[in-house]
């Protein structure tokens, strides 16, 4: 029996912005002002409207809640390889009225190396945590810095044997002090309905954070003030 001689015609990927009523530039800019600036979607929704586009507020969230994970996944593989040395902590948010707790971890330069929303403080949390981190990352912290949390020994002993755990008082200043930068952020936001839409914008602070702190190979070219923006039309081009 002969084999078809045909050959499958390679075709582009269809882009992430096919179907959209609005143009991925829109889009863009209105997913980045959400994120970097004190802004909540109704104010996104009237900047917009100042600019020629009529945007309901509803739509922001949902271009958010779509685009942030495809735009922070096409950036993984620009980011800087994070510190060996990871300052791990948690802090509290409110989500639907309700506290959740945040475990957050940054590196000695100030990069955020992971985030995670739990309805939990508890070793099942802060396993998935190093879990999700260590995957995502495929690095090895030769010291991690936490509090005295009792949960931590145990899970460190099982997933980086390796690792020299630190506990000291004020040792873990770095982490504490950046908690300070999400809280300011999430104040005037008004998304955190679930544990789901809070795990991406939180997760799309920190983009933006390491982003801004130069820990991306993304808007190189591009002054300092401009290098966001340029980053993001650059992952735009490729999601």
């Amino acid at each position: 029996m002969k084999r078809s001689s045909r050959r499958r015609r390679w075709s582009r990927p269809k882009s992430a912005f096919a179907g959209f009523r609005f143009p991925a530039e829109v889009i863009v800019l209105a997913v980045r002002w959400y994120l970097r600036y004190n802004l909540s979607y109704r104010d996104v929704e009237e900047l917009l409207a100042e600019r020629g586009a009529e945007v309901d507020h509803v739509t922001v969230f949902r271009w958010v809640q779509r685009f942030n994970p495809l735009l922070a996944g096409a950036a993984r593989f620009a980011r800087h390889s994070p510190g060996d040395r990871w300052f791990v902590d948690e802090t509290y948010v409110r989500v639907n009225g309700v506290w959740r707790y945040v475990y957050r971890a940054v590196d000695q330069h100030g990069q955020v190396i992971d985030v995670l929303v739990s309805a939990r403080r508890d070793a099942a949390a802060a396993r998935r945590f190093f879990r999700r981190a260590l995957r995502m990352l495929k690095v090895t912290p030769s010291e991690v810095v936490t509090d005295a949390a009792p949960v931590y020994p145990a899970v460190l002993d099982d997933l980086i044997p390796s690792a020299w755990h630190h506990v000291e008082q004020h040792a873990n200043n770095p982490i504490e002090a950046d908690h300070s930068q999400l809280k300011h952020r999430l104040r005037p936001m008004r998304g955190l309905r679930t544990d789901p839409t809070a795990q991406v914008i939180i997760a799309g602070h920190a983009f933006i954070q390491n982003l801004r702190r130069g820990h991306y190979e993304l808007g190189l070219d591009s002054q300092p003030k401009l290098r966001v923006a340029s980053a993001f039309s650059e992952l735009a081009r490729v999601i």
